[in-house]
């Protein structure tokens, strides 16, 4: 079979040589060479417009290719096909279906659930395309250039190319509406990985409000105000029995609070620390048994767990354990409730 081109072809040249069997020999050789000039340059002008017409549009290339099947069924789920088809023209940063198989996968996601989300969808895309054709050779190390998404991309020549954290793997792909850069990963607008990593964080605050509190101890540390507390507490050889099922309130002195305590004493924190018998005695004055919130506090004497008396005071302007005022109350724990001192609590000597 021949091609609709060749038989035109073939056409042209029977024509010419039917007439120039008419004419005289020179005749005929000069009219058969710029017969066989036209009938090449319709030739090339043909093979050129129809390997034009071969390429196709951003989109035609990417289906034809066949690497790009997730791009693709992103693209028609984000309705952006008549885009992308259109003019343009564009330069698409086109993800691998590995490439985005690694994005879902690291962003926890099936690809039903990335194109149900068309929202989204449509924003990561848009931040793969510049407008314009922009070829390799038109990059420089450090440029960056608005996506059509509105965020810009940053182009790293350091080590390769480089899109962001992508590397191209394959570049300059024609399109008849631009050009096609392949990278190995799919690239994130600032907001979205913002957004994620908002997402993320507030599903780490629900997991860890639906788990509950953690202990006295887990509490206190997760405040950062009771480093000196806390470093007390293990001294003593307390956090287990703190951490454990101990239940009980603790009236918690700041590190601001030790710090003046020691001042206070002339002593160095590992000099109190040393004193385990002495620490006992002042932590074991900073806590009761059981668990008694603010609203259950009233002027008048508890007895602390080892076994001395605290006054409590609340009728003034702001309540109070003997000389400490009380700054902060009822932080639950799982085992207990803490309440904040601004001064450490000094067992009354006897």
């Amino acid at each position: 079979m021949f091609s609709p081109n060749t038989r035109k072809a073939a056409a042209v040249l029977m024509a010419l040589s039917l007439g120039a069997a008419a004419c005289t020999s020179d005749e005929a050789v000069e009219a058969t060479d710029e017969a066989v000039e036209e009938v090449t340059e319709t030739t090339e002008a043909m093979e050129e417009e129809a390997m034009e017409e071969e390429v196709g549009t951003i989109v035609d290339v990417a289906v034809a290719n066949g690497s790009f099947t997730t791009l693709v069924a992103a693209v028609q789920a984000a309705d952006l096909v008549d885009t992308l088809n259109s003019d343009g023209p564009f330069t698409v940063f086109a993800p691998t279906d590995d490439a985005f198989a690694a994005a879902l996968d690291a962003l926890g996601l099936t690809a039903e659930e990335l194109l149900a989300d068309t929202d989204t969808l449509t924003t990561i895309l848009t931040y793969h395309v510049v407008a314009g054709e922009v070829a390799s050779t038109d990059l420089s190390d450090g440029m960056t250039a608005p996506t059509v998404q509105g965020e810009e991309i940053t182009v790293d020549l350091s080590d390769g190319v480089k899109i962001n954290d992508a590397n191209v793997v394959i570049a300059d792909v024609a399109a008849d509406n631009g050009i096609i850069h392949a990278i190995d990963a799919v690239i994130l607008p600032p907001s979205v990985v913002e957004a994620l990593a908002a997402a993320d964080e507030a599903m780490e605050e629900e997991a860890m409000e639906d788990e509950g509190p953690g202990n006295l101890i887990e509490v206190a540390d997760a405040a950062g105000d009771f480093t000196t507390l806390l470093a007390a507490a293990e001294a003593a050889g307390l956090t287990e029995t703190l951490a454990g099922g101990t239940v009980a309130t603790i009236f918690a002195p700041t590190d601001e609070a030790f710090a003046a305590a020691l001042e206070a004493l002339g002593l160095t924190a590992e000099e109190l620390l040393a004193d385990t018998e002495t620490l006992t005695a002042i932590l074991t004055y900073h806590a009761i048994g059981g668990i008694q919130t603010s609203d259950g506090l009233a002027d008048g004497q508890i007895t602390m767990l080892n076994g001395l008396e605290a006054t409590i005071s609340v009728s003034g302007d702001a309540p109070m354990i003997n000389d400490a005022t009380i700054v902060a109350t009822d932080i639950e724990a799982s085992n207990g409730v803490i309440h904040v001192i601004d001064s450490v609590l000094l067992p009354p000597t006897p």
